[in-house]
């Protein structure tokens, strides 16, 4: 729809969420840095991490965000740096104490194949006895699709124009779940365009995840959990430490 927004995009659909939060920091507060942000977007979890003091860095598959999360983490002389990579392939040469994957990244990886090319990556990123925290959703998870979904949709003002974005659909597809989305953008002259797009997500579930983990080598630790909020359903956060 708008050539090379697809950072502002990110920020309409995902930037608003911090639920999870609370639980990123827990974990970077005990293991220390730098941490290792797996997905990192425009940087919603990296540099809420970088501004309470933790080295993050951070790997996004998509550059345009990669740029916006560097840009922003320079303009705040945030500890935090990204670089456009593919979390499968992952071979940076670093090692860390914690790496995350926050929101749905694990779901987007393209099946159990995927997994495993992820979670051999991970494990070459984290020094013995490091912990790999990994965000699960589940959108049909204890209220009907058409409850979960908010009322309002999500807007975001970037250089005059006006961008909304809002789910009007969660449906089953290829075994997975596809969520459906509205966006309109407004011109500054008030020229209205719209889409739709669809993200799918793979469907698995904590303890499956839990056993691709034991199969790569890791030990398997405590479920956590990130609550559900008005606008967002909740997350399971599977915790493997690597051997």
């Amino acid at each position: 729809m708008i050539a090379g927004w697809a950072a502002a995009w990110h920020d309409v659909e995902c930037a608003s969420y911090h639920a999870d939060l609370p639980l990123w920091r827990e974990l970077a507060e005990e293991r220390g840095g730098p941490v290792l942000d797996v997905g990192c977007g425009t940087g919603r979890v990296a540099l809420d991490l970088a501004a309470r003091g933790s080295e993050v860095v951070g790997v996004d598959a998509e550059p345009e965000l990669v740029a916006v999360l560097n840009e922003r983490a320079r303009e705040r002389s945030l500890p935090a740096d990204a670089m456009t990579a593919d979390a499968r392939s992952l071979d940076l040469g670093t090692r860390h104490e914690l790496v995350i994957l926050p929101m749905q990244v694990a779901q987007l990886l393209g099946g159990a194949p995927g997994r495993a090319s992820m979670l051999s990556a991970m494990r070459r990123h984290l020094v013995p006895g490091g912990l790999l925290a990994i965000a699960l959703a589940d959108p049909f998870d204890a209220v009907p699709a058409e409850e979960a979904l908010p009322p309002l949709p999500d807007i975001l003002e970037e250089g005059g124009w006006v961008l909304s974005s809002t789910p009007v659909g969660v449906r089953p597809e290829n075994g997975g779940v596809a969520i459906d989305r509205h966006r309109q953008a407004v011109s500054p002259e008030g020229e209205l365009t719209q889409e739709l797009t669809t993200i799918v997500l793979d469907s698995i579930a904590p303890d499956a995840l839990e056993a691709e983990g034991l199969a790569a080598g890791f030990r398997v630790r405590p479920l956590r959990s990130v609550p559900a909020t008005r606008d967002y359903v909740g997350s399971a956060v599977v915790m493997l430490e690597a051997g």
